[in-house]
């Protein structure tokens, strides 16, 4: 397992599936890799017995570093009980403004 650096970023050829280079430096720290050429910085973790998965961003928006420092970031946010993944899905099925004014009126 390599460290993430944006040569290895650079360097890594996309398959017929999606798979995950895990840095060595941080544990739960990776980058995916889509079978369309994407890279994307995700984190896993464990939460309640299930693994979670959490995507930080798009290699390209996001350096291997920045991403790094966010992954430290959520990663310790974990530790102490909170669960990123699941906050995001929450802030996903939240009520938008639209809704909110057809419920007011």
């Amino acid at each position: 397992m390599p460290k993430i650096t944006k040569r290895l970023v650079e360097s890594v050829k996309s398959q017929k599936k999606d798979y995950v280079v895990w840095d060595s430096d941080l544990s739960g720290f990776g980058l995916r890799v889509f079978a369309s050429g994407k890279r994307s910085y995700v984190i896993q973790y464990r939460r309640d017995g299930r693994s979670r998965r959490y995507t930080i961003g798009l290699h390209g928006i996001w350096t291997a570093e920045t991403a790094r420092r966010e992954a430290k970031v959520q990663l310790g946010r974990v530790a102490q009980g909170d669960d990123p993944a699941e906050e995001r899905h929450e802030d996903r099925q939240a009520m938008t403004v639209q809704q909110l004014c057809e419920r007011y009126v």
